[in-house]
Formats: C-alpha cells, sequence, structure tokens
C-alpha cells in the first residue's frame, strides 16, 4: 500500500463520480473516470464536463475519461462508485488487478439474495486487496460545488484509513474514520428506505411532526437493525447514520426522498422512478433489506410499510395510516 496516493481511477461516470473527480484531482497527478458510454467519455475529454450529470461543473484538467476498464490496473486507488447491483459484476470485470491496489467502495446498499455489503463482495473478488469505504451526508451536487461536507472512512488498517483521510481532506470537505465497515455500510443503506418513507408521508401531506416523528423512529429502527446485521450503535449516531439519514430524508437532492414523494402524490412505483431518471438505491435496497431484516428476526415496522407499498400494491396512504396506528409501545423498544 502506497503511502499517499498520486493517482486513481473512479469507476462511474455517474453525478457522485463526477463529484469526487472535481474533489480529488487537485490532489493527484491523474485522474480517470471510467463508464460504458462512449459518448460521455469523448465528452468529459474534450469539454471537461460531463454531459449527463453536474452538467454545469468544469472538471479539472487532470480528468480523462475512459471506457475501458483495465485502465484501472494503472492506478494505486480505485474507487466503485457505481450502483449497488453493478458492484459485483464491475469487480469481477477487474480481476488480475495488483494485490496492492487499493478499493475503495462509496456504493450505499446490500446485495439481494446474498445480504452481502459492497466491501464483503470486494473482498470476495479480491481477497488480498486491502478494502475500505466511504459514507456520510454526502450529496454529488454539494461536493462539487465545493459546499461544506463531511465523511467518514472505513477502513481496519489504521495506516489505510489515514492515507485516504488525507486524500479526502480539502477546506471544504472533513473526513473522519473508523474500522466499523458494517456500521458504516449499513447505515448508508438502511436509511436510503427511510428516505422514501419520509418523502411519502411528505407527498401525503403529513406534516413536520409526523415527518419528524417517522425519522427520529427510523433511527432507533436502522440502529436495532444495524446492530443485528453486525455494525456497532455508536457508528449509528454518526455521519454515516444519522447523519446520512437526516440529509436523505430531507434534502431536495434525494432521489430516495424524491421518488417518496411522488408515490405519496400518487404515482406508480413505475412511474416515479422513471421520471427520476437515475437510480434510487432504495428501490431495489427495500427488497434486500427487508429481506436481511426478515432473516434476523428483527422487528421493523418501517421498513415493513415501505415494502408493502412498493412491492405489494399497498396504497400509500392505507399503509402510513397502518404504521401510525399500531399497538403502542415503550419508546425504547
Amino acid at each position: 500500500m502506497p503511502d499517499a496516493f498520486s493517482s486513481a481511477a473512479i469507476l462511474g461516470t455517474g453525478s457522485f463520480g463526477t463529484a469526487l473527480a472535481v474533489l480529488l484531482a487537485p490532489k493527484l497527478s491523474a485522474l480517470v473516470m471510467i463508464g460504458r458510454d462512449a459518448a460521455v467519455a469523448e465528452s468529459i475529454n474534450a469539454h471537461h464536463r460531463n454531459p449527463r450529470y453536474l452538467t454545469e461543473i468544469v472538471l479539472p484538467e487532470n480528468v480523462r475519461a475512459s471506457t475501458a476498464l483495465a485502465d484501472a490496473a494503472a492506478h494505486s486507488l480505485v474507487i466503485f462508485g457505481v450502483p449497488t447491483a453493478a458492484t459485483r459484476q464491475c469487480a469481477n470485470d477487474l480481476v488480475g488487478l495488483p494485490r496492492e491496489t487499493v478499493l475503495l467502495s462509496c456504493a450505499k446498499g446490500i446485495e439481494r439474495n446474498t445480504g452481502e455489503r459492497m466491501s464483503e463482495i470486494l473482498h470476495d473478488v479480491f481477497p488480498d486487496n486491502p478494502i475500505a469505504v466511504i459514507s456520510g451526508p454526502n450529496h454529488a451536487e454539494e461536493i462539487a460545488a465545493d459546499l461544506a461536507t463531511c465523511a467518514v472512512i472505513g477502513a481496519t488498517d489504521e495506516a489505510l484509513a489515514r492515507n485516504l483521510q488525507e486524500l479526502f481532506t480539502a477546506p471544504h470537505f472533513r473526513s473522519y474514520t473508523s474500522d466499523d465497515l458494517a456500521g458504516i455500510e449499513l447505515g448508508g443503506a438502511i436509511k436510503n428506505v427511510y428516505a422514501i418513507a419520509a418523502g411519502i408521508a411528505s407527498g401525503l401531506g403529513l406534516g413536520d411532526n409526523a415527518i419528524a416523528a417517522l425519522v427520529t423512529r427510523a433511527l432507533a429502527e436502522m440502529t436495532r437493525l444495524g446492530v443485528a446485521l453486525g455494525g456497532r450503535a455508536e457508528t449509528f449516531a454518526g455521519l454515516s447514520g444519522v447523519g446520512d439519514l437526516i440529509a436523505t430524508c430531507f434534502s431536495r437532492h434525494s432521489r430516495n426522498h424524491r421518488v417518496g414523494l411522488a408515490l405519496g402524490h400518487g404515482k406508480s412505483l413505475e412511474e416515479a422512478t422513471t421520471s427520476l431518471g437515475m437510480v434510487a438505491e432504495g428501490v431495489p435496497n427495500t427488497l434486500s433489506i427487508h429481506d436481511a431484516a426478515s432473516r434476523a428476526h428483527v422487528r421493523t415496522p418501517i421498513i415493513d410499510s415501505v415494502y408493502s407499498i412498493l412491492y405489494q400494491g399497498k396504497p400509500a396512504a392505507r399503509a402510513m395510516h397502518e404504521l401510525l396506528s399500531r399497538d403502542p409501545r415503550p419508546e425504547n423498544t
């Protein structure tokens, strides 16, 4: 593992990959964004702008784009900025990377059927490589605009965590470290479901009191499930837990909140996701997280309600009413 990173590859040319390129390029000699769309790559190389995402942002001169995954092998740091569902295939396509290449996952989700977190998938494919994760209230639009942002970097190797922390430090970007990869990844994944719930509640016009209560109970539920799945309780009180939960439940940038808002307004799931035009991780994550909660025998009434709306056809208003009218319980349960 290098003492410092001189270059990096970002897998994915979406909004978050673009924002990371803006953030990291000033600290690197070279940075390549690798995606599947040749037209996007050509535009980035010719005009230093992403023609599909964050289109007003000018990329630094040392950023180039490619469609060849093999280009990642030339860099000491490979950042996985692809959606959850694409992580395993992307990793499999990269087999052959040098063992010292550091792999950093940004995806916020767990894999359907296996229940594996993204770092576990990367370890399956690259058992000898150093692996880390990054999460937090990190909307791409604000990172790219140099607005103040904090994140948490997860790594079991303290030296690796410090090296990544140094890279992910800028006047407007502050990073912290933790060795609780499970808690960091689970917080980032589970909160997406609650953002959909908050959007639904907003779309139904339930009011600020109801939404505040919903998010508060979501934190308790997320912590209960996250601890059962291997995370530490204190991690869910941090940036990747309550921090990300607040941002994604209330921000206009939150794709999951916008999907929920459309559902609350009476649109179908297909209409809500089609109008978004981007991946809202909470939609497929609701399936995988609902499955994980069932396997772990953890009570998750909010997740269950969102699942019933997305995948069982229950009307949003009815599901929210049933959620609020459940049998009374003590607050700490």
